[in-house]
């Protein structure tokens, strides 16, 4: 896997059900390194954080590979990388192929993979289309966030490389089809429980599911 982009982004104002609110997925690439720190990306606008950033959400990369997917239905919008508010773009990453707890050196750093992105919408702001979100869904192809074990400088060009795979077998692809599935695969729940590397605040809110 590389890294095709580095994003970034600025606060933007927009108005919803009545409210101005702002946002930092407006993300565009640049020509600088990205410093991936604990809890964020330094230098990025991270405007909600108590759904964005934090340990288990301190940078999100999304996949170069399915962006000839999204411009086939969206051909009027103006394209360029970070367009799904992605810190960084990977070609060749798979979350089907990427298990939770996955350790990867990526630049500089040190990272872990902790979940997938859920989207929300705001993502339907920037498409200008709120109906983007079931299409996200179904397509099953969220991209990651990532834990930084190891803060460091990622720039555009550098490779992801595994490091560490994860001794239980859940990946990133299938922890999403799990928030999203009607019925709970039993199989799915015991991998998600089981994987030392998924947030203790999900598993808390998929005990319910257990009994």
């Amino acid at each position: 896997m590389k890294v095709i982009s580095t994003n970034i982004g600025d606060a933007v104002t927009f108005e919803w059900n009545g409210a101005t609110e702002q946002t930092g997925i407006y993300k565009y690439p640049t020509s600088i390194s990205l410093f991936l720190a604990k809890n964020d990306v330094k230098n990025d606008t991270v405007i909600d954080r108590v759904h964005h950033g934090g340990t288990n959400k301190a940078c999100y990369l999304f996949s170069a590979d399915y962006y000839d997917h999204w411009k086939n239905l969206y051909p009027n919008l103006e394209w360029d990388w970070g367009m799904f508010g992605e810190n960084l773009t990977v070609e060749g990453l798979d979350e089907s192929k990427i298990r939770v707890g996955d350790i990867y050196k990526l630049g500089k750093a040190l990272v872990q993979i902790s979940q997938p992105r859920e989207p929300c919408y705001k993502l339907g702001i920037r498409f200008g289309t709120q109906k983007i979100l079931k299409e996200f869904i179904a397509h099953n192809h969220p991209g990651t966030y990532v834990k930084i074990l190891e803060e460091g400088l990622v720039a555009a060009g550098d490779e992801m490389l595994l490091v560490e795979q994860s001794e239980n077998t859940f990946t990133s692809q299938q922890f999403y089809e799990l928030m999203f599935a009607k019925e709970k695969s039993k199989d799915l729940l015991e991998l998600f429980m089981t994987n030392e590397a998924v947030p203790q605040y999900k598993k808390d809110r998929f005990m319910k599911y257990l009994s």
